[in-house]
């Protein structure tokens, strides 16, 4: 059921929502359906999730009033010991000045405080929200990532050559939880962030890069399958089976890789073989994320015909 008292700041944020579905840059889903289920349909129906949380800066002039949407991240709040959100957006009128935005974010990071004292909270604002943005970062959120999204489609043309790859076995997820802390990116939003640190930053994609292949967090896992090579490297894949199933399509995302040393030049042939089973699972498109600056992989998917879909940013502030 949609809350009304949140209707009229749903609809004033419309163009700008529009923006926070993952694949509104993928026109053969329909803008409606992608509005609805990740826009202002998501807003709207924000309280009945789990872990959701909203915050209200009753702000003056009334212009400014604004309702924060986050989310307590259960798993993330237990693995770092502090209370961990992650902001969707915030819902305010068309009219709203930018002095008062700035002042309900303020807000917000008291209210947070004063809740919490310590806690942790990040979102990801796509580049076309820049009111929000200029809110948060005029409250003092830090700027820690700026990501790009690139995606194949049109799969059944693509044949790029084929490498010699398998499914990762269950008894390599820690060596791959090392591969992964071993070729750290320093511009992804843990390395960049000073409140993890380098040593908590690269636990934490251990232990990711571990629960793609010991839990159910990817679909599939690829590592090369040279026998002159050791596995030094490795490429996680979702399936995106709820958004595909919701949108009547069949997705996949890159959700991390990682190359050392010893398999140099496997990022292209990795992605290239995850485009491959894409193709063969008859997916719609493949999707991936990465940062601005990492100009290898903006090789990578010139080499692969992948298109650059959607720019955004990562903004992040703690309390104590």
């Amino acid at each position: 059921m949609e809350s009304t008292v949140l209707s009229p700041f749903v609809a004033a944020r419309a163009d700008a929502l529009a923006h926070y579905s993952p694949y509104y840059f993928l026109r053969q889903f329909a803008a409606a359906r992608q509005q609805d289920l990740f826009g202002t349909g998501a807003a709207a129906r924000w309280e009945q999730g789990v872990g959701a949380a909203t915050f209200h800066s009753p702000a003056a002039p009334a212009t400014a009033e604004v309702h924060w949407l986050l989310r307590q991240l259960a798993w993330d709040s237990d693995y770092f010991g502090t209370p961990m959100y992650r902001l969707f957006t915030g819902l305010f009128a068309a009219q709203a000045p930018a002095a008062g935005l700035v002042q309900a974010a303020r807000e917000l990071h008291q209210q947070l405080t004063d809740r919490h004292g310590a806690f942790y909270a990040f979102g990801v604002v796509p580049a076309e929200d820049i009111r929000l943005l200029q809110a948060l970062t005029g409250a003092g959120w830090r700027l820690v990532e700026t990501r790009l999204t690139y995606y194949r489609d049109q799969l059944p043309a693509f044949d790029y050559p084929r490498y010699p790859v398998r499914l990762a076995a269950a008894g390599e997820a820690a060596h791959l939880g090392r591969v992964a802390a071993a070729a750290r990116n320093a511009y992804d939003r843990f390395h960049t962030d000073a409140w993890f640190g380098e040593a908590r930053a690269d636990a934490y994609l251990a232990r990711y890069a571990e629960n793609t292949v010991a839990t159910d967090l990817a679909a599939a896992v690829l590592v090369p399958d040279a026998p002159e090579l050791p596995v030094d490297s490795f490429l996680a894949i979702s399936d995106l089976t709820g958004d595909a199933a919701a949108l009547n399509a069949r997705l996949s995302r890159v959700l991390l890789t990682a190359v050392g040393p010893a398999n140099r030049g496997w990022h292209l042939k990795l992605v290239a073989e995850s485009v491959h089973r894409a193709r063969a699972l008859g997916h719609d498109a493949m999707l991936m994320t990465t940062q601005a600056t990492n100009h290898a992989v903006f090789r990578t998917c010139e080499k692969l015909g992948f298109r650059l879909g959607a720019t955004s940013h990562v903004l992040a502030c703690h309390g104590r």
